[in-house]
Order: structure tokens, then C-alpha cells, then sequence
């Protein structure tokens, strides 16, 4: 190799720096080093990425039900957390045509789901930056390792897109780990006679000179990427007002619009109840989508507009989901490790609903959940794996430890952690040790013995 502009001496530097793993600054003026490719989730080590972090979410989407084509750009606004050579981004399938980092051509390459981005000038720590990235290409849906199908989902004649836990890098570029948070605005472009349905409030609805109709979607409170949603098809949509003039608007495909009308028109009644349990609502809309069944087999939380197949939309499931916007969505877990608090807290919701206005009380819910032995298979903050996060333990086990928590502490203080508890982490994420110091500083007790026999113990425990 031919050495030019560079002395024996410097080549000699840049070699021992390199062998100690040590900035080479000084001999070639390259600050930055590449970002990492993952978090190091507990269950899923290479969602996400290090070194950004990001603001804002631009997504511009054309879709073609036919072909199941999509065309996209994503504009991403971030803010770099350390001095960056290179960042990664997740992307599954699809053909990146194009990318920029403000403004300027960067080079880039794909490996597996990484798409990684060598930007034409280092970027600095502290710098805000924005990424341009246009892609295409029919997406293809992830099976998760408990066997379900997420992502981006085709319809007959539509699509619908959900993430939980890994789903939405089918769709769009992005850091997709719960612990990056952002705000969003997506327009969707579809064939006339379809509605195109999303997160947020809708901010236009326009007719294109093409014949095609473009929707968009504005989400102004931060948002985890799974929690991301789109609907495409032949949707009925209602219009009602929450507590505070909040805005509801409900969409469900049209063979199942009739049936769903009339619970979909009871959300303003049930969020007005969870506003008085669990404190302001965290949201600037709220809502649901309808699917017809066949496509998608769970109900999930996705960000102010819970997805529902229809078998899944009763009064138990809406009341589910939409305890989340506080549970979950609002304050959302630091790992996938802390599921628990996501659907423990959603599950401890229905018993309250139920306890309140059906009278069965929370602890007839309790008895039977620690009757059965599907939920002492593990405990709630320990899944074995990926494929046991979404398993009994994570939702009833997770429920009874809050039963206990309000057995251990009364009425009056567990009241106060549960609408505390959202108000601190508004809009942030939180871990399961951030949890338990809280409930023990309402408390003012040491909570250990509870949370060593319920949330950590392997087994069922003696309860009288």
C-alpha cells in the first residue's frame, strides 16, 4: 500500500492508537465513531440503535392494494448523543433508493435488518441532524417467536400495520426500540374510495390531481415506534368528544361497522371513567379501528386509536386497550423486559372496571387467576424468552401483583399510585425498578418481601 500525504511517523500514531482502541484524531481529524447496532434489549439485542436519538418521525406513503406495493420517504429528525461517523437504522425488506443526511448524499449499506448510513461530515455530539431516506417495495410481515404475525399486514383491498413488538421496521425506517420515543406526522396516499387512517389527529384530507386521496396524520406527544399504526381499506368513521372537548374517532371496516357502532360509541363514557381513576388524559385524540377478522389476531394498544379484529372488540378488550394510552403508551417500558407494566396494569384495569361497574369485585379476578397454573409458569418481570412475553404471566400475574400491592398499602395509597405513577413518567419510559422505588416512596414502606414473593418468585406462593 502507497502511503501519500502521510508521514512513516503519523502512519506509526494512527497504528498504536487504533491497537488501543483509542481516538485517532490527531493524525486523520475524524472525531466520530460508528453508533451502535442495538440497545442490547434483554430479549431483542439488536432492535434499535445507539448514538441518536430521535425527535421526529416524517413519513410520506403511497400505497397500492393491488400489487401491495408501497412507496415511502422518511424524514427523520434526530439529535446525535455522541460524535458519529456512522448510525444504523432498522429496516425489514424493502428497497432503499436514496439517502441523505441534512441534506448532502450519505453512503449507506444494508446487512440483514440494519440499514447503516455513513453521513458526508461527522456529525457531533449535541447536533441535530436530519435523515432522507426513500424506499419501496412490497412488505412482507415478521412472525414473532410466540408465532403471531405482525408488521404490515394486507387486507383485501387495504392493509393494516402494527408493530408489537418488532413490526413496524416492515414499513418505515426508524430506531425501533421503545426507549426512543417521537413525535410524528405520516401521509398516506390511496386509491379514491378508500379511507387511510393513523395515529393523532388528522390534520388533511385532500383529493390529489391524480384521482388518488392523501390523509394526514399529525401525533404530537411521543410516540414508541411499535405503537404505530395504519389502517387502509373501506372504513365507516364516527365522530364523539371525550372529557376536555378530547377528540374520539372511531373507523371500522364496513362489514362489521353496524355491529361495532354501538360499543365504539360508548369510548367517550369509558375514558371519561379512566380519567377519574387514572388521572388526565395523556392524548390529544382518542379512538379505535375495527378490522373484519382474518388478518389480524389480537387486539393492540396502538397510540390514541386502539386495532381490533372484530371477534376481539368487546367491552373487556376496549376497556384493556385503552387503559394502555396511560399504561404503556404514555409511560412505556425502558425494555421489552418490562412488559409487565404495560399489560399487568392494562389487565389490573378491566378488575377495576368490572369491581366498579359490574360488582365483581378485584379480588374475585385475583382467586381465579391464582387458581390457575398457566400463570405461575414464570414471574411477571423474568419471561424466559421473546416467545413468553405476551404469556399469562405478563398480564394476570402482572395484575395480581398489583392486587397485592393494593392489599399491602390500602385503597387510599394504591389510588394515589395509580394516578400517580402516570403523571411522574408522562410521556417517558420507565423500568420495573423505577416502579417498585416509586410505589415504596407513596407507601413509605419497604415493599421488598412483596415484590421478592409476587413479582420476582418462582412459583405459586401460599395465599390465604
Amino acid at each position: 500500500m502507497i502511503q501519500s500525504h502521510r508521514t512513516a511517523a503519523a502512519a506509526a500514531v494512527l497504528a498504536l492508537a487504533v491497537l488501543a482502541g483509542g481516538c485517532a484524531e490527531a493524525a486523520t481529524g475524524v472525531r466520530g465513531t460508528p453508533g451502535s447496532a442495538g440497545v442490547r434489549d434483554p430479549y431483542f439485542p439488536k432492535l434499535g440503535n445507539g448514538g441518536y436519538d430521535v425527535r421526529h418521525y416524517d413519513l410520506t406513503l403511497a400505497y397500492d392494494p393491488a400489487s401491495g406495493r408501497l412507496d415511502g420517504s422518511a424524514e427523520i429528525t434526530a439529535r446525535a448523543t455522541q460524535d458519529l461517523s456512522a448510525f444504523n437504522l432498522d429496516l425489514a425488506g424493502l428497497t432503499v433508493t436514496g439517502a441523505q443526511v441534512d441534506g448532502a448524499t450519505a453512503a449507506w449499506n444494508r446487512a440483514g435488518d440494519e440499514l447503516t448510513l455513513r453521513p458526508h461530515d461527522d456529525l457531533r455530539e449535541g447536533d441535530e441532524f436530519t435523515v432522507g431516506i426513500t424506499y419501496s417495495g412490497v412488505p412482507e410481515p415478521i412472525t414473532d417467536a410466540d408465532g403471531s404475525t405482525e408488521g404490515w399486514l394486507r387486507t383485501d383491498g387495504g392493509a393494516v400495520a402494527v408493530g408489537e413488538p418488532e413490526g413496524s421496521m416492515t414499513w418505515f425506517p426508524g430506531n425501533h426500540h421503545p426507549s426512543d420515543k417521537a413525535a410524528y406526522d405520516i401521509r398516506l396516499t390511496v386509491p379514491a374510495g378508500l379511507e387511510a387512517l393513523s395515529n393523532g389527529v388528522r390534520s388533511e384530507l385532500r383529493k390529489d390531481p391524480d384521482g388518488r386521496v392523501t390523509s394526514v396524520w399529525h401525533t404530537a406527544e411521543p410516540m414508541a415506534s411499535y405503537l404505530a399504526t395504519v389502517a387502509i381499506g373501506r372504513y365507516d368513521t364516527a365522530s364523539a368528544t371525550g372529557p376536555g372537548a378530547l377528540p374520539v374517532l372511531t373507523a371500522a371496516e364496513r362489514p362489521v361497522a353496524a355491529a361495532s357502532a354501538a360499543l365504539r360509541g360508548e369510548i367517550p363514557e369509558i375514558v371519561s371513567r379512566q380519567v377519574k381513576r387514572f388521572g388526565a388524559y395523556p392524548f390529544s385524540a382518542a379512538g379505535a379501528i375495527v378490522t373484519e377478522d382474518g388478518t389480524l389476531g389480537y387486539a393492540l394498544e396502538t397510540q390514541t386509536r386502539p386495532v381490533f379484529p372484530a371477534a376481539s372488540f368487546d367491552r373487556t378488550t376496549l376497556v384493556h386497550e385503552l387503559a394502555h394510552q396511560w399504561f404503556g403508551n404514555s409511560v412505556t417500558p425502558e425494555t421489552w423486559q418490562d412488559l409487565w407494566l404495560n399489560e399487568g396494569f392494562a389487565t389490573y384495569a378491566e378488575w377495576l372496571y368490572t369491581e366498579e361497574y359490574e360488582d365483581v369485585p378485584a379480588r374475585t379476578h385475583f382467586d381465579r387467576a391464582y387458581a390457575q397454573d398457566a400463570n405461575w409458569a414464570f414471574p411477571p418481570a423474568a419471561p424466559p424468552a421473546a416467545a413468553n412475553l405476551f404469556d399469562p404471566p405478563v398480564y394476570q400475574r402482572g395484575a395480581m401483583v398489583l392486587h397485592k400491592l393494593r392489599e399491602t398499602v390500602g385503597d387510599e395509597v394504591f389510588d394515589e399510585i395509580l394516578r400517580g405513577w402516570p403523571a411522574k413518567y408522562r410521556h417517558a419510559n420507565a423500568s420495573t425498578e423505577d416502579f417498585t422505588a416509586y410505589a415504596e416512596s407513596v407507601a413509605g414502606k419497604d415493599l421488598a418481601p412483596l415484590w421478592k414473593t409476587w413479582l420476582y418468585g418462582d412459583g405459586r406462593p401460599a395465599e390465604s
